[in-house]
């Protein structure tokens, strides 16, 4: 007689397959982690011409050999010289607004620079190779500039924000501005898959929350409370973590890659009036 057929089994079967999938899932996130935290624009793309500002052209090397590039816009008798760290996203041409209005709004010299990877930098992103960046893009505007390394401001937004906080705290800075940046990636990353062991998968951990009492120098922090990418909360949270002097300013109504107005400029010129 034969056996009748067990119709539940397909219940057993299913946990064990969407198991299953889940590990392959996590598997390839951390397989492909810094494509998924890094989105390079290499050149040719981005607007290499714009019409707005004629940048130099700024070439150097990381301590690892790997050729980097960025944009310099000078200003006359600048009240400051900032190195900027972009965020994770485009390269340096999507950042030409913010040269322009750094020098016209703000009086700055600035630096923006690509991360390996990006525009014509070589090689390919990752947590330690942007860090080591960072640190020849400031060495390269400290001699073009004629200023010391420990005079130059800091200026990150987003994951450039992480980058930022890093040199401030290993080297100091002259002051440290911070636009819509984080506590950590894996906050982030918990942040939008809060069911996911991320904290404990993720390799790039980019922790300024831990970094950042190390820096003891004047702080410029700001954040939109409408980010839907990077929480407002955990802007607040690094900043509750920072040392005075510092100062938080609120962006109602912004979101991550909102551009910011020129009253956002003068409270920034504000602040670099203020530095020693």
């Amino acid at each position: 007689m034969a056996k009748p057929r067990r119709r539940w089994r397909w219940y057993v079967k299913l946990p064990v397959f969407l198991l299953a999938a889940l590990v392959v899932i996590l598997g390839l996130a951390m397989l492909f982690e810094e494509s998924l935290i890094f989105f390079p624009m290499r050149h040719p793309g981005g607007e290499w011409r714009p019409e707005w500002i004629v940048p130099e052209d700024a070439w150097f090397h990381a301590a690892d050999g790997t050729a980097l590039h960025g944009w310099y816009l000078p200003c006359d008798n600048p009240r400051a010289v900032i190195l900027f760290c972009h965020g994770n996203a485009g390269n340096v041409t999507h950042r030409a607004d913010i040269l322009r209005a750094l020098r016209e709004w703000a009086g700055a010299s600035t630096l923006v620079f690509d991360y390996r990877g990006y525009g014509h930098s070589e090689g390919r992103p990752n947590e330690e190779g942007v860090l080591a960046d960072a640190r020849a893009a400031r060495t390269w505007l400290a001699q073009r500039a004629g200023v010391a390394e420990d005079r130059i401001v800091l200026m990150g937004e987003s994951i450039g924000g992480a980058v930022a906080v890093d040199l401030a705290a290993a080297d100091g800075a002259r002051g440290l501005v911070l636009e819509n940046t984080f506590t950590s990636i894996p906050d982030v990353a918990a942040f939008h898959y809060p069911i996911l062991p991320v904290r404990w998968l993720l390799r790039t951990r980019l922790d300024s929350a831990g970094k950042i009492g190390a820096y003891r120098g004047p702080l410029f922090q700001s954040h939109g409370d409408a980010d839907a990418i990077v929480p407002f909360e955990l802007g607040r949270r690094l900043f509750e973590t920072a040392n005075e002097p510092k100062q938080f300013l609120r962006l109602p109504g912004r979101d991550h890659n909102d551009a910011h107005d020129q009253a956002y400029y003068a409270a920034l010129a504000d602040f670099l009036k203020g530095l020693e």
